[in-house]
């Protein structure tokens, strides 16, 4: 029998996103509610911090798992959750060379870089500064202000353009009023973006677009006509970060959900980058609960080794003593409002019920004689054979298996079901998982390097 997967109605263009990924090997960009399995635990805390970051508060999360456990499927159920709530989001992921931690001003133009939201792509940034602006001119009409330089209710709402560029200028020296004061150039460089669209020139604004996203190497002709100097630093990442904030706020979003992703990778730097890195996570956490950034949902997530091991947070004691959780109860007593969020990772039992999710949902999006087959040759007693024999094959490691699993199940099981009528899989597929199809994770679980195996 079909489970719920199979039951509820899922538009063919999505079902056909979270397969196609599958079927690759990566996790799907959306649609992981019909994938989530034992993350209904934390459901009801999840929707508790996006409530609070929609009403203006600020949240931390720091999410813990071994490699293979989930921590960016977690992090991407999030952020669709996130996006029904009306935030933006922003997955960047941590690297050494690439977004090195230590350097606020590269995560911030990576969080610019990947911003999305329910509607646009990444990155959002200009259609999210389009809808700003937009959305000040709006209010202006609507209150019929009049500006300090003389212009009178009438000139403004007679579409004086003069009249209602000084005022929407004004709007946006009090809205980012508190910005100001540690990033006056975020502000700045909104009006040097908006006086280069308005005078025609699209070079211009999109360069001055570029730098407010943190970019470097803007051409010099384009930041002096906005008035700004130089490019984006560590220190004025967080006043960009936080204007960033406001924009999205006055747009009609109700806030950003920026997610941290691999973050132990800083063990691996040098010790004076890592000590580095570790004060900015500890100065990251501290400004998000002096309320700084209100309608922030920050979320890192990395190994055990980085939260417990000694080059990690133990390094720096005031970001340990920020971070610490008790899991020494029973995994399933952990507490999900607690800063800490513990993945446990696949069993078996749960990796066949991700199976049968992914069977049920490609069943429901074929012909009946073939939705037949799927239901009659990969049932839950094959999904149990398949499951143990990839996770039996690399090391009985079944955190590991999920996404070879999945990939096999796809393209190699239920993709031959549903085109060859006579196509058995206990009879008709031996399993082979090569060198090729594995990470390096899996590749080190298999300890081998090539891996036949048949289903007899």
């Amino acid at each position: 029998m079909r489970g719920e997967a199979g039951q509820v109605g899922v538009s063919a263009a999505r079902r056909r996103d979270v397969l196609d990924a599958l079927r690759r090997g990566a996790v799907p960009a959306a649609g992981l509610d019909l994938l989530a399995v034992g993350l209904d635990r934390f459901e009801r805390v999840a929707a508790e911090d996006l409530s609070t970051v929609a009403t203006g508060g600020s949240v931390f999360k720091a999410v813990r798992g071994e490699y293979g456990s989930g921590k960016t499927f977690f992090a991407r159920w999030l952020a669709e959750r996130a996006k029904k709530a009306g935030l933006a989001t922003a997955e960047v992921q941590i690297s050494e060379n690439e977004t090195p931690l230590h350097k606020l001003e590269t995560v911030y133009r990576r969080l610019t870089e990947r911003l999305t939201t329910a509607t646009f792509p990444p990155s959002a940034l200009r259609h999210i500064v389009d809808g700003w602006f937009y959305a000040l001119e709006e209010d202006v009409l609507a209150a019929g202000e009049t500006t300090g330089d003389g212009a009178t209710d009438d000139e403004v709402a007679g579409d004086d353009a003069a009249a209602l560029d000084r005022a929407v200028g004004e709007l946006v020296d009090r809205r980012l009023a508190d910005v100001g004061r540690t990033a006056p150039a975020f502000a700045a460089a909104l009006r040097g973006y908006r006086a280069a669209l308005a005078a025609g020139d699209e070079a211009t604004a999109a360069a001055v677009l570029a730098w407010l996203g943190g970019q470097p190497h803007v051409a010099a002709s384009a930041r002096r006509a906005a008035g700004v100097r130089g490019d984006l630093d560590h220190f004025g990442a967080l006043g960009f970060l936080q204007g960033l904030l406001v924009v999205l706020r006055d747009s009609g979003f109700r806030g950003l959900l920026l997610v941290l992703d691999e973050v132990e990778t800083l063990q691996r730097v040098r010790s004076d980058a890592r000590d580095k890195a570790l004060n900015a996570l500890r100065q990251l956490i501290d400004e998000v609960h002096s309320g700084r950034f209100p309608g922030l949902f920050l979320v890192i997530t990395g190994t055990p080794a980085f939260y417990d091991g000694p080059q990690g947070v133990a390094r720096l004691a005031p970001l340990a003593q920020r971070l610490a959780t008790d899991f020494t109860a029973n995994p399933k007593f952990d507490n999900p409002r607690a800063v800490q969020l513990r993945l446990a990772g696949f069993t078996e039992a749960s990796l066949v019920e991700l199976g049968g999710r992914v069977r049920d949902l490609y069943a429901a999006g074929s012909s009946d004689d073939a939705a037949g087959r799927i239901d009659r040759l990969v049932d839950d007693a094959y999904l149990e054979e398949l499951a143990g024999a990839v996770a039996g094959r690399l090391g009985g490691k079944v955190g590991v298996a999920p996404r070879l699993f999945l990939k096999k199940l796809v393209a190699d099981v239920l993709d031959r079901v549903d085109q060859f009528d006579d196509f058995a899989p206990r009879r008709d597929y031996p399993l082979t998982i090569g060198v090729a199809d594995m990470t390096d994770l899996e590749r080190n679980a298999a300890r081998a390097d090539d891996i036949d195996l048949d289903l007899d």
